[in-house]
């Protein structure tokens, strides 16, 4: 483990805009992805006739990814900057697989925004970067890849980071804090050196990552981690998988999982054994650390993905309804009460009522527009009364940000996000 502070990185953006080349390149040209690895990457990628993969196929390791050329699930590497040891996580961008682009935007500190210099925005990358924003990932960099294909041209570049300035700022980012990098992911221009492009004066893509601000740990509060996978491992037992959101974990805690315990009307939860961090043993953890732990007496089938563990004496909240402040992105017609989505929380995915609108609101001042709307629709935000259909953590956003934040979707796109105002815990 590196003494240098931690980040997760997201790389977001369209499918084929080169997010998991980008991500081989960085790998490469910082050297932590070994020869020998590159070599068999070379050999995968020609035996699928995708030559111009190799260094995605560093990311994409399932045999299904490397045979469509797509990012399905989420992958982990990591490397070490000159300030910062980075674990990145590399989100798909194919809209089939938004679900898992969530989870990993869910566990990021800070993410890279890859737009093709030939293609612009496209409905992802805006989707992308609404959710991101919405996740509560604050720091972000604006890959600008493709350059090659813009015969490495100023105005290209000019173009795509005018529009691009324009869209992250709708989403409520201040572009004055961010770094739009020109590259070729494929030529390596522009990640760790820059040689093609004397037009351009600011850092390379692994300059911007420098740049960014250490994460403020949220350690003073609950200890909250919600659960992204669980696995049997022989001679140990089953080991949750999650990343830490706030709090702290420690070998010898009392933890307990929600809303499994719940579901299955008994206490699930225990004294954790082990913890382990990128295949080491330590003896505890910290918000943004990425972890597996075993805790005793909890077996592959108590606990799932959506699950949340908690100190026993402080657990996570499961609710019986909230009140909440949405934001409508994107709907096709108007959002009444009774309408039921899927809702996005850290790792849950739960079906959820719109049982009560409160009010419409100005989005950007937060005045009241409507008491008692008998609708909303694109472009409002509301205060709304939220009713999940399967028992579901979530905390206030005053207690625990953290854990109040949600993406909604339906129909095969995010319609929605917003954050838990208040909650009616369940008895």
């Amino acid at each position: 483990m590196a003494d240098k502070p931690h980040i997760n990185l997201v790389f977001i953006g369209h499918v084929d805009h080169g997010k998991s080349t980008t991500i081989g390149r960085v790998l490469w040209d910082t050297e932590n992805l070994p020869e020998e690895e590159m070599r068999k990457l070379e050999e995968a990628a020609e035996e699928a006739g995708k030559e111009s993969f190799n260094f995605a196929f560093a990311m994409d390791s399932l045999e299904e990814e490397r045979e469509r050329g797509v990012t399905i699930d989420l992958a982990h590497q990591e490397f070490d900057s000159d300030n910062y040891h980075f674990t990145i996580i590399d989100a798909p961008g194919h809209r089939d697989f938004i679900k898992n682009m969530i989870t990993g935007a869910s566990q990021a500190d800070a993410a890279v925004l890859v737009v093709a210099a030939d293609d612009g925005i496209q409905p992802q990358t805006k989707e992308h970067a609404y959710l991101a924003k919405t996740l509560g990932i604050d720091q972000l960099a604006v890959a600008v890849n493709k350059m090659d294909l813009a015969d490495y041209g100023e105005d290209g570049y000019n173009d795509i980071k005018d529009e691009v300035s324009e869209m992250i700022q709708q989403v409520g980012y201040d572009t004055s804090d961010i770094d739009f990098v020109p590259i070729s992911a494929f030529d390596g221009e522009g990640v760790v050196e820059n040689n093609e492009m004397d037009w351009y004066s600011g850092p390379t893509l692994v300059d911007a990552l420098d740049d960014f601000e250490e994460p403020e740990k949220a350690i003073e509060l609950s200890t909250r981690i919600p659960v992204q996978d669980v696995y049997t491992i022989s001679g140990i037992g089953a080991v949750s998988v999650g990343r830490v959101e706030t709090g702290d974990l420690s070998q010898g805690d009392d933890i307990v999982f929600q809303p499994a315990s719940d579901r299955l009307n008994r206490n699930i939860g225990g004294e954790v054994k082990t913890i382990e961090m990128h295949h080491e043993e330590v003896e505890s953890a910290e918000p943004g650390d990425n972890i597996g732990w075993n805790t005793r007496g909890v077996g592959e089938d108590d606990i799932k993905k959506g699950d949340v563990a908690g100190p026993a004496d402080n657990p996570p909240t499961v609710v019986d309804s909230f009140k909440a402040q949405v934001i409508v992105l994107n709907h096709p017609n108007v959002i009444s009460e009774g309408y039921t989505p899927v809702f996005h929380v850290n790792t849950a995915q739960v079906s959820c009522t719109f049982t009560d609108l409160h009010e419409t609101m100005n989005p950007k001042t937060g005045e009241t527009l409507e008491e008692d709307p008998d609708y909303i629709k694109q472009g409002q935000a509301a205060k709304v009364t939220i009713t999940p259909q399967q028992p579901l953590v979530i905390e206030e956003n005053d207690d625990i940000p953290q854990m109040a934040r949600f993406a909604i979707r339906d129909m095969g796109q995010t319609v929605g996000a917003g954050q838990a105002l208040e909650v009616n815990e369940k008895e």
